[in-house]
């Protein structure tokens, strides 16, 4: 298990990620709520700690059912995914999350009643959660690129056909209780909610491509609004 712990300015995260994440799409906020998202980030660095860890482990993907195995553990990955992990040696599992002081900092706000900067920080646990999983690709990478491998896309239940439900198989499989202090609910919701979980394909012949949002038809995917 590789496990990381950051603070915020190692994420150089840009402001428009956030400005996207709240509706502006390529627009700037006006100078009042630009001041607010400023206040609003000073406090995430100050408080948010984010962490990331993934594992990496032999696996057997079937693209006839559309599942992959891994220590006996069957995951319904669906059609789209197991398409886009075809020629994995092998499969990370990870979790990154904004961390629960990040969550502690969005609820004493919510106390507060504070709803302009409660909206500000949802965005930037949203941004900051992503973040987080990419700088683990990057951790990712480097530790496989001595194998002459390369990395899939990351892949989460709940997206591309992948059911969240499947959070309570793929959690286990990180082989701690609570990956970065991540937890799950009965529901399959993950607790800090501003965490991101999933499988990566690793091997040679795979590589990392646009995200196909044309093979999928889910609406309000993070991935679509980037897009």
């Amino acid at each position: 298990m590789t496990f990381n712990e950051l603070i915020y300015t190692d994420l150089h995260l840009p402001l428009n990620d956030v400005f996207e994440q709240m509706g502006y799409g390529d627009a700037s906020p006006d100078d009042d709520v630009l001041s607010e998202v400023r206040a609003v980030e000073a406090m995430v660095a100050e408080t948010a700690r984010p962490k990331y860890c993934f594992t990496i482990a032999d696996g057997v993907l079937n693209t006839d059912d559309d599942t992959l195995t891994i220590n006996g553990t069957v995951l319904n990955v669906g059609r789209i995914i197991s398409r886009q992990l075809r020629g994995s040696e092998a499969f990370a599992l990870f979790v990154a999350t904004a961390g629960r002081e990040f969550e502690d900092l969005q609820m004493r706000l919510k106390d507060d009643d504070d709803m302009v900067r409660t909206f500000i920080a949802d965005a930037f646990g949203s941004v900051t959660a992503e973040r987080t999983a990419d700088m683990m690709e990057e951790d990712l990478q480097s530790e496989i690129s001595a194998r002459g491998w390369m990395h899939t896309n990351r892949f989460s239940p709940g997206y591309c056909g992948w059911h969240v439900s499947e959070q309570q198989r793929l959690f286990p499989l990180l082989g701690v209780e609570r990956p970065c202090g991540v937890s799950l609910t009965d529901s399959s919701l993950m607790v800090p909610i501003k965490s991101v979980s999933g499988v990566i394909g690793l091997g040679p012949k795979v590589r990392k491509l646009e995200y196909s949002c044309g093979l999928c038809d889910f609406k309000d995917c993070y991935k679509r609004r980037k897009r």
